[in-house]
């Protein structure tokens, strides 16, 4: 199981409509594409890993 973290974000309208349009189009909910995005872009962040090797990758699910 997961740990979850219920927070409050303000994100650009725009950005919200994407996200609700990739929803719908995969069947899924936002929460999940949300999830699903910030988990790539994280991961394309390896540089801060190399650079500060007390900060941990988070673990793949």
């Amino acid at each position: 199981m997961v740990a979850k973290v219920k927070t409050t974000l303000n994100l650009n309208k725009d950005i919200m409509k994407s996200i609700k349009l990739i929803a719908l189009n995969k069947e899924t909910t936002q929460t999940k594409v949300i999830n699903d995005l910030l988990e790539k872009a994280i991961e394309n962040e390896d540089n801060i890993f190399k650079k500060n090797p007390k900060i941990k990758p988070m673990k793949k699910i």
